[in-house]
């Protein structure tokens, strides 16, 4: 056992208190199934800017948030999806995934990971809090990624 064993065990206790913490929370102004999207237009990962409506108006579309580029389960998600893409435009539908990070962060996934479905940029978080889905971490969360270098 090396003394860094014990930092990173302790770490990852804390991260699966963390996970623990989200599985439990709720989300009671979130859209529900019959809920009218919410129109919204956001940058994508070059920078154009891309609208609900009109991908709308092409067919339904697959909405979905992931948190960032950082997160490995997000990370996971956004292949997973790519994967399923033939699948989601065999129903005419297209694919819109919606972060709070930066468009050079969006740009840096869709390379990393080969994602050819729009991947957009919602800085402010205005479009997910519009949707229901935003919170804000626990003291002791906050501290959690601070100390892994994550702001």
């Amino acid at each position: 056992m090396t003394a860094s064993q014990p930092l990173e065990t302790d770490i990852e206790t804390r991260f699966a208190e963390h996970r623990t913490r989200l599985a439990a929370m709720s989300f009671p102004r979130a859209l529900g199934v019959g809920d009218r999207a919410v129109d919204f237009e956001l940058p994508n990962a070059q920078g154009r800017q891309v609208r609900l409506a009109d991908q709308l108006e092409r067919g339904p579309v697959v909405l979905t948030f992931y948190r960032g580029a950082w997160c490995p389960f997000c990370n996971l998600q956004l292949r997973s999806l790519q994967q399923d893409l033939p699948e989601i435009e065999a129903l005419r539908a297209s694919l819109l995934a919606v972060s709070p990070q930066l468009p050079d962060g969006s740009r840096a996934m869709v390379d990393k990971h080969g994602l050819s479905f729009e991947v957009l940029s919602d800085l402010d978080s205005a479009v997910a809090s519009a949707y229901g889905i935003t919170f804000v971490l626990p003291p002791i969360d906050q501290a959690l990624f601070l100390e892994v270098g994550n702001d």
